[in-house]
């Protein structure tokens, strides 16, 4: 922790120093600015007349321009600057477990997911609370589809992806601080969709039509200057032109308005792109994901800045001089709004997928700063075998380094664990530990402890539950219809099923029967898993089936004092703590 102190603390430092400089260069560059623009002012009123002023003058407009747009890009580096330092600023603060206030994702969950709703995958204190980095909304949604993804898959190459951009802290900040650079009003998805089912209204003839027209407008305007023709030809031919536009004025300047809206968010994508265009990938994972930026050996980046072209260019037909005069004597919007229905024609079905390749950038740069933030994990070994999930000083990524214990933990195929212990013993914190590896492994991260091998397994949880008034559904009723989807899902393969004290909302008796017979049926069908219970009748399990066995996690009292000491033990939890509790606390006598 003590180096990645060090190293966000000196990124801060250097980009604040930077930020200072560039504060300077601004000022300075506000100051010049203003001069030309008084002196222009003086030497139009002093000079006004003579021919030094007509020397002067243009040299002094090219001069306060320039100065306009030197003014401009150095504050739009100056901006970047300080999302460089926010950047290091969030990661000290999280280092320091200050993350409460971050996204917490909690449009992501889904109720009947197979594990979302048990492991604080999102939510406040959650995961994706912690962990997530993304920039961009569908950057957002990738990050939280890789979380929900529960089907082990290519977790070799996500492993040497993340493990390529967990080198390169420093270019993911930048990316990252670029994505952030806007927030268009339009989401890509929305981009995307449009373009996609774009209907275009524009005719064939108006790429060929309007350069034709705008020519032999020169020619007539030159001819009616020698006197060869007459103006009222000229009138003629303008309201013609004014006429042809007009026909097409009222879809153009709907189509324009749909462009325009579009434009920040194609914008904020080229620039990204561009970016990865320049950046050489040695991981299988991030080649393919380049790849699909693409399109017949063409860089993407360039097809992009075409369209922003197009459209700067369409969006100026409001402006007066171009109204005025190139519609009638040009087709101006007719002309512009060709090339970019036509641009949208060609490419347009390609742009999801543009898009789709950016957010996947965003959210396996998150995936390559949680690496980064913790030095401490390992990347699971895969392997084949009995054994599905080994590992030694297991804990939860979550829980405080400082007061984080951590365990040995191994179980193999077809093997069921069945966890005991007394009340905040920390069962139920370990039986997460265990999931989230198995989360974490899937998606190619490394996970909190060491010497980890991994058999991929697709888990499935029941550990929370809760009655709907809405849907008139008793708790009860509601854990029976999460112990029948688990049911079903066994039948699409191999699973890990993790449960915490299920059939609560019945009496103990009951509880005890139907708990007894339901663990029977998953060692049945061959599944892997653990079940924390208080009913220590449960572990009796354990002397009828081999393939069950009992650990549990103590509680004593020493010197009237409760104590835990969070470790993972062999056996059945002999001391529970309720009455202690009660009494300690004055609720009873």
């Amino acid at each position: 922790m003590t180096d990645l102190k060090r190293f966000y603390t000196s990124q801060r430092e250097k980009h604040q120093q930077e930020l200072q400089q560039v504060k300077k260069r601004l000022g300075l560059l506000a100051t010049l600015r203003l001069s030309v623009f008084v002196g222009l002012a003086l030497g139009v009123y002093f000079l006004w007349g003579t021919t030094l002023l007509f020397a002067l003058l243009p040299l002094g407009v090219v001069l306060f321009l320039y100065l306009v747009l030197r003014f401009s890009n150095i504050k739009r580096h100056k901006e970047y600057l300080q999302r460089l330092i926010a950047i290091n600023t969030t990661e000290l603060d999280i280092l320091v477990r200050r993350f409460h206030h971050l996204p917490d994702g909690k449009e992501f969950l889904r109720p009947d997911h197979p594990y979302a709703q048990d492991l604080d995958i999102f939510g406040r204190g959650s995961f994706y609370q912690y962990a997530n980095r993304t920039k961009l909304q569908q950057g957002r949604e990738m990050f939280s589809d890789l979380l929900l993804d529960g089907y082990p898959k290519d977790i070799a190459k996500k492993q040497e992806a993340i493990l390529e951009l967990a080198k390169l802290p420093e270019w993911r900040q930048h990316f990252s601080a670029l994505a952030g650079e806007t927030q268009p009003k339009i989401s890509s998805d929305l981009v995307s969709d449009w373009m996609k089912n774009h209907q275009s209204f524009i005719p064939k003839w108006a790429g060929t039509v309007p350069p034709i027209f705008s020519v032999l407008s020169i020619a007539m305007i030159g001819l009616a200057f020698m006197g060869m023709v007459p103006e009222s030809l000229i009138l003629f031919w303008y309201f013609s032109g004014l006429a042809i536009v007009g026909r097409y004025a009222k879809n153009i300047i709907g189509f324009t308005a749909k462009v325009s809206e579009a434009q920040e968010t194609i914008q904020q994508h080229q620039r990204l792109i561009s970016e990865l265009e320049e950046h050489t990938f040695s991981s299988e994972l991030l080649q393919e994901i380049q790849q699909k930026l693409e399109v017949n050996a063409e860089k993407t980046s360039k097809i992009l800045k075409r369209f922003s072209q197009s459209t700067t260019m369409l969006e100026q037909q409001f402006n007066l001089i171009v109204s005025f005069f190139g519609q009638g004597l040009g087709l101006y919007s007719l002309f512009y709004a060709f090339k970019v229905d036509s641009w949208i024609k060609k490419y347009g079905a390609d742009v999801a997928g543009w898009f789709a390749a950016i957010a996947q950038f965003d959210a396996y740069i998150t995936l390559g700063t949680y690496a980064f933030n913790h030095p401490d994990h390992t990347y699971p070994s895969l392997v084949q075998g009995d054994i599905v999930l080994s590992a030694k000083e297991v804990g939860h990524p979550l829980v405080d380094p400082e007061k984080n214990v951590l365990n040995d933990f191994e179980i193999g195929k077809g093997r069921f664990c069945i966890v005991t212990g007394a009340n905040m013993a920390g069962k139920s914190t370990f039986l997460r530990a265990v999931a989230l590896q198995i989360v974490m492994a899937n998606m190619g991260l490394p996970v909190k402890g060491r010497d980890v091998l991994y058999n991929p397994v697709r888990l499935l949880t029941s550990m929370r539950s809760s009655d709907s008034l809405t849907d008139e559904t008793s708790y009860f009723y509601a854990e029976l219809k999460r112990l029948k989807y688990i049911v079903e899902e066994l039948k699409k393969g191999d699973c890990f099923v993790i449960l915490d004290e299920i059939l609560k909302g019945t009496n103990s008796v009951d509880k005890a029967e139907g708990s007894k017979k339901f663990v029977e049926r998953l060692v049945r069908n061959g599944s892997t898993g653990m079940v924390a219970t208080h009913d220590l009748s449960l572990c009796t399990l354990a002397d009828q089936l081999p393939e069950v066995e009992n650990r549990y996690f103590d509680a004593q009292i020493i010197n009237g004092e409760l104590f835990f000491d969070y470790k993972f033990k062999e056996g059945v939890c002999q001391n529970m703590n309720a009455s202690f509790l009660l009494k300690n606390m004055g609720i009873v006598d």
